[in-house]
């Protein structure tokens, strides 16, 4: 059982309940792990607790949380119900926990595996309320599996339907910001549903994600290319490559990238490497199924020309930003992220926007400055926000970069291979991989420019305890 809440450590605000979190741990682990095990007295641990430590770290890694995060979580909550000296091990689909009771027992060994992931950040903020309780001392382990079955089983805060519609929204909103026009964004709005609902059809018949993505984005690139067709034949001046550029964002793996960087920084190498091969993956996927249609259009006759592709460029023109606005918060409702976080993640998509623009205006800057300036800001807002309110980061941060994934250069780079200009266009995905790992590396700096001078945060992300913070090189402390 945990301890008695009157025993525990409590700060002294409110707004710095998180911030001694891991600094109780490890005055905790101290005991726990304290010399002489063959001298001890041999208690064995609750396995009920090493079963509910093991499916907290499952479900919040299938959820789309971060590995620190999750070791995080798994190590607090076997320090609350007691579990001695644990070691946790998270991978990208494998998470163990080893306790030792002490004396001559045998360590005892517990394993999960990742099968099945699905985005769902309402379950992560969920989950990390249930460990923030259980281990500040205000939930003891029977609470701790109720509220867990309850976190299982609970429903998004969306529908179904409107989860779909967010999808959608995201294309529709960004050929808004590239000044697609109302009828190429509710065009888009249809293809990309229309490209995610063959993806689910194929997913349901066993075909391999890779493949349903390529079906998503080639769905959807024909609809845009017929679009732009017709626009060509009837003289309508449809800007419908549009279409092509807000599907190719809807696709991006923004959160995985993001993760990879944070697991690789954290020294998660392993699962950093495997989140990283996941996004070369889907990235290869939306090339496929893009550079297909394109090339079969090219052949086909239809004038795609590449002086006249969309893009928002610096502009900050009010439909532009209600764009920015609309990516993040559409981003945010296919993500199932809380309702309650909606507006901060509008606003912050419009300012990282703004500092894009901004930087790249003021500077001349190239657009890997203006993102990294952005995506640095939103580091440190997203990271302030998340010590502030208590919830974890990655809601925050996820959907706010979603202005600046680079989908018109992704969509610009495959052009420029179709049209018979390979070194152009090489330079262009290049480009586009660099902006992306721009992105989440900015976001990553801007949490760490928050640790350096704060403390607090999930689990207690205290600065003296944290595992990336140890010297590996060097011989001073």
């Amino acid at each position: 059982m945990a301890d008695d809440p009157q025993q525990r450590p409590t700060p002294t605000s409110e707004d710095n309940l998180l911030s001694r979190l891991r600094d109780w741990r490890a005055s905790k682990e101290a005991e726990l792990h304290a010399e002489g095990l063959e001298d001890e007295a041999v208690e064995m641990p609750d396995p009920r607790a090493i079963d509910l430590v093991l499916r907290v770290g499952e479900l919040l890694l299938a959820s789309g949380e971060g590995t620190e995060a999750v070791s995080e979580a798994m190590l607090s909550l076997s320090v609350a119900f007691e579990l001695p000296r644990t070691e946790v091990s998270v991978t990208f689909t494998v998470i163990s926990l080893s306790t030792h009771p002490g004396g001559d027992s045998p360590p005892i060994t517990g394993e999960r595996v990742v099968r099945r992931r699905a985005l769902d950040y309402f379950r992560v903020n969920e989950l990390h309320t249930l460990v923030q309780d259980a281990a500040l001392g205000m939930l003891e382990l029977e609470g701790a599996i109720a509220r867990l079955q309850a976190v299982k089983r609970a429903r998004p805060p969306y529908p179904g339907w409107l989860m779909i519609t967010g999808f959608g929204l995201i294309a529709s909103s960004a050929s808004l910001m590239v000044g697609g026009g109302l009828l190429v964004a509710t065009a888009a709005f249809i293809a990309t549903v229309l490209g995610d609902r063959v993806a689910a059809v194929t997913a349901k018949r066993g075909i391999a994600e890779f493949y349903q993505m390529a079906l998503a984005s080639a769905t959807a690139s024909s609809i845009g290319v017929l679009l732009l067709w017709i626009s060509s034949v009837l003289d309508l001046g449809l800007y419908a490559g549009a279409i092509i550029t807000g599907n190719i964002m809807a696709l991006l793996p923004g959160r995985p990238l993001v993760a990879s960087l944070q697991d690789g920084i954290s020294g998660s190498y392993v699962s950093a490497s495997a989140r990283l091969l996941e996004v070369f993956f889907t990235l290869g996927a939306i090339i496929s199924g893009v550079g297909a249609v394109a090339y079969t259009a090219v052949q086909l006759g239809v004038d795609m020309d590449l002086d006249d592709l969309p893009t928002a460029g610096t502009s900050v023109d009010p439909i532009v930003l209600v764009g920015a606005a609309g990516i993040a918060v559409a981003f945010a409702v296919s993500l199932a992220v809380p309702p309650r976080m909606l507006l901060a993640i509008g606003v912050m998509g419009v300012v990282i926007w703004l500092l894009y623009a901004g930087v790249r205006t003021a500077f001349g800057a190239p657009p890997i400055m203006g993102t990294v300036a952005g995506a640095g800001a939103i580091g440190v807002l997203a990271h302030a926000l998340s010590r502030r309110t208590r919830r974890p980061v990655l809601p925050y941060v996820i959907p706010a970069i979603a202005p600046l994934l680079p989908g018109s250069i992704l969509y610009r780079g495959l052009l420029q291979i179709t049209l018979d200009h390979p070194v152009s266009g090489l330079l262009s995905l290049s480009e586009a991989v660099t902006v992306g790992l721009a992105l989440g590396a900015g976001v990553n700096l801007g949490g760490e420019l928050v640790r350096a001078f704060q403390r607090g945060g999930l689990a207690g992300a205290g600065r003296r305890h944290r595992p990336a913070a140890r010297r590996t090189r060097g011989g001073f402390t």
